[in-house]
Protein backbone atom coordinates (compact mmCIF):
# COMPACT_ATOMS: atom_id res chain seq x y z
CA UNK A 1 0.00 0.00 0.00
CA UNK A 2 1.46 3.63 -0.39
CA UNK A 3 1.53 6.21 1.75
CA UNK A 4 -1.17 8.60 0.27
CA UNK A 5 1.04 11.22 -0.73
CA UNK A 6 3.92 13.03 1.14
CA UNK A 7 3.02 14.94 4.56
CA UNK A 8 1.35 17.95 5.32
CA UNK A 9 3.15 20.42 7.29
CA UNK A 10 0.28 20.22 10.23
CA UNK A 11 1.11 16.72 10.45
CA UNK A 12 4.74 16.89 12.52
CA UNK A 13 6.35 19.12 14.01
CA UNK A 14 8.43 22.14 12.51
CA UNK A 15 11.27 20.33 14.19
CA UNK A 16 11.19 17.57 12.03
CA UNK A 17 10.70 19.66 8.38
CA UNK A 18 14.17 19.87 7.38
CA UNK A 19 13.90 16.20 7.69
CA UNK A 20 10.78 16.15 5.62
CA UNK A 21 12.01 18.36 2.66
CA UNK A 22 15.00 16.40 1.98
CA UNK A 23 12.97 13.45 1.06
CA UNK A 24 12.09 14.53 -2.91
CA UNK A 25 10.36 11.72 -3.69
CA UNK A 26 7.20 10.40 -3.49
CA UNK A 27 7.41 6.38 -3.21
CA UNK A 28 8.52 6.67 0.20
CA UNK A 29 8.94 2.68 0.57
CA UNK A 30 11.31 2.75 -2.15
CA UNK A 31 13.31 5.52 -0.58
CA UNK A 32 13.25 3.38 2.70
CA UNK A 33 14.60 0.29 1.02
CA UNK A 34 17.52 1.77 -0.89
CA UNK A 35 18.94 3.72 2.27
CA UNK A 36 19.78 0.17 4.00
CA UNK A 37 22.10 -0.32 0.74
CA UNK A 38 23.53 3.27 0.73
CA UNK A 39 24.26 2.83 4.62
CA UNK A 40 25.66 -0.79 4.06
CA UNK A 41 27.90 0.69 0.99
CA UNK A 42 28.91 3.10 3.35
CA UNK A 43 29.99 1.10 6.25
CA UNK A 44 32.20 -1.12 3.56
CA UNK A 45 33.74 1.45 1.92
CA UNK A 46 35.72 2.70 5.11
CA UNK A 47 38.72 1.31 6.67
CA UNK A 48 38.25 -0.10 10.24
CA UNK A 49 40.13 2.98 11.72
CA UNK A 50 37.69 5.60 10.13
CA UNK A 51 35.22 4.19 12.59
CA UNK A 52 36.60 6.26 15.06
CA UNK A 53 36.98 9.43 13.99
CA UNK A 54 35.50 12.65 14.91
CA UNK A 55 35.56 15.27 13.01
CA UNK A 56 35.99 18.05 16.70
CA UNK A 57 35.83 17.25 20.25
CA UNK A 58 32.58 16.57 21.38
CA UNK A 59 31.26 15.38 17.87
CA UNK A 60 30.33 11.69 17.41
CA UNK A 61 32.31 9.30 16.17
CA UNK A 62 31.56 7.89 12.79
CA UNK A 63 30.52 4.51 14.50
CA UNK A 64 28.06 6.74 17.20
CA UNK A 65 26.26 8.07 14.03
CA UNK A 66 25.52 4.94 12.35
CA UNK A 67 24.30 3.96 16.09
CA UNK A 68 22.30 6.99 16.19
CA UNK A 69 20.47 5.85 13.08
CA UNK A 70 19.67 2.81 14.12
CA UNK A 71 18.15 4.52 17.56
CA UNK A 72 16.26 6.86 15.61
CA UNK A 73 15.01 3.78 13.28
CA UNK A 74 13.87 2.33 16.43
CA UNK A 75 12.26 5.31 18.06
CA UNK A 76 10.67 6.20 15.03
CA UNK A 77 9.48 3.26 13.46
CA UNK A 78 7.91 2.38 16.80
CA UNK A 79 5.66 5.68 17.21
CA UNK A 80 4.61 4.89 13.60
CA UNK A 81 3.69 1.26 14.79
CA UNK A 82 2.26 2.42 17.75
CA UNK A 83 -0.01 5.45 16.08
CA UNK A 84 -1.13 3.08 13.64
CA UNK A 85 -2.50 0.39 15.69
CA UNK A 86 -4.56 4.29 17.63
CA UNK A 87 -2.29 4.22 20.78
CA UNK A 88 -3.93 7.82 22.17
CA UNK A 89 -0.81 7.55 25.20
CA UNK A 90 1.33 10.26 24.43
CA UNK A 91 5.16 8.69 23.86
CA UNK A 92 7.94 10.04 25.31
CA UNK A 93 10.77 11.84 23.24
CA UNK A 94 14.82 10.65 23.95
CA UNK A 95 17.65 12.04 24.45
CA UNK A 96 19.85 11.20 21.55
CA UNK A 97 23.33 12.34 23.43
CA UNK A 98 22.45 10.13 25.95
CA UNK A 99 21.19 7.13 23.80
CA UNK A 100 24.86 7.52 22.06
CA UNK A 101 26.57 7.48 25.03
CA UNK A 102 24.84 4.26 26.41
CA UNK A 103 25.57 2.56 22.63
CA UNK A 104 28.60 1.13 22.92
CA UNK A 105 29.06 2.14 19.25
CA UNK A 106 32.92 1.85 19.53
CA UNK A 107 32.36 -1.63 20.56
CA UNK A 108 31.35 -2.97 17.02
CA UNK A 109 32.31 -2.80 13.43
CA UNK A 110 31.05 -0.36 11.73
CA UNK A 111 29.54 -2.99 9.35
CA UNK A 112 28.04 -4.92 11.77
CA UNK A 113 26.39 -1.47 13.13
CA UNK A 114 25.01 -1.18 9.39
CA UNK A 115 23.90 -4.39 9.04
CA UNK A 116 21.96 -3.94 12.58
CA UNK A 117 20.31 -0.64 11.03
CA UNK A 118 19.30 -2.83 7.73
CA UNK A 119 17.53 -5.48 10.09
CA UNK A 120 15.61 -2.75 11.77
CA UNK A 121 15.21 -0.64 8.96
CA UNK A 122 13.77 -4.25 7.40
CA UNK A 123 10.99 -4.59 9.85
CA UNK A 124 9.90 -1.23 10.13
CA UNK A 125 9.54 -1.73 5.92
CA UNK A 126 7.71 -5.11 6.55
CA UNK A 127 5.01 -3.29 8.78
CA UNK A 128 4.61 0.01 6.95
CA UNK A 129 4.26 -1.99 3.38
CA UNK A 130 0.99 -3.62 5.01
CA UNK A 131 -0.72 -0.57 5.80
CA UNK A 132 -4.61 0.49 4.93
CA UNK A 133 -4.40 4.20 2.96
CA UNK A 134 -6.48 5.34 5.78
CA UNK A 135 -3.81 4.20 8.75
CA UNK A 136 -1.14 6.27 7.00
CA UNK A 137 -2.97 9.80 8.63
CA UNK A 138 -3.40 8.55 11.57
CA UNK A 139 -1.82 10.31 14.52
CA UNK A 140 -0.47 10.57 17.96
CA UNK A 141 1.52 12.77 19.91
CA UNK A 142 5.28 12.24 20.48
CA UNK A 143 7.90 14.14 22.25
CA UNK A 144 4.54 16.60 22.68
CA UNK A 145 3.49 17.05 19.73
CA UNK A 146 1.18 15.57 17.42
CA UNK A 147 2.77 13.72 14.55
CA UNK A 148 1.61 11.32 12.14
CA UNK A 149 2.65 7.30 10.36
CA UNK A 150 2.65 8.93 7.25
CA UNK A 151 5.13 11.68 8.43
CA UNK A 152 6.94 9.23 10.92
CA UNK A 153 7.98 7.64 7.23
CA UNK A 154 8.86 10.82 5.41
CA UNK A 155 11.02 11.47 9.14
CA UNK A 156 12.23 7.45 9.13
CA UNK A 157 13.99 8.68 5.26
CA UNK A 158 14.86 12.40 5.99
CA UNK A 159 16.58 11.47 8.79
CA UNK A 160 19.72 9.08 7.60
CA UNK A 161 19.48 11.80 4.90
CA UNK A 162 20.86 14.40 7.10
CA UNK A 163 23.11 12.39 8.92
CA UNK A 164 24.47 11.51 5.30
CA UNK A 165 25.04 14.62 4.34
CA UNK A 166 26.83 15.46 7.80
CA UNK A 167 29.18 12.52 7.38
CA UNK A 168 30.25 13.72 3.94
CA UNK A 169 30.72 17.59 4.81
CA UNK A 170 32.28 17.29 8.12
CA UNK A 171 33.79 13.87 8.14
CA UNK A 172 34.66 13.34 4.54
CA UNK A 173 33.41 10.36 3.71
CA UNK A 174 32.41 9.72 0.55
Amino acid sequence: MTSTGRPETVEYAPFYAGYVARVTEDDILSVLAAQKDEIALLARSLPATKQSYRYAEGKWTIAEVVSHLIDGERVFGYRAFCFSRGEQAALPGFDENEYVSASRAGDAPLVALADEFGAVRDSNLAFLRRLGADVWTRTGTASGAPISVRALAWIMAGHPRHHLAVLRERYGVA
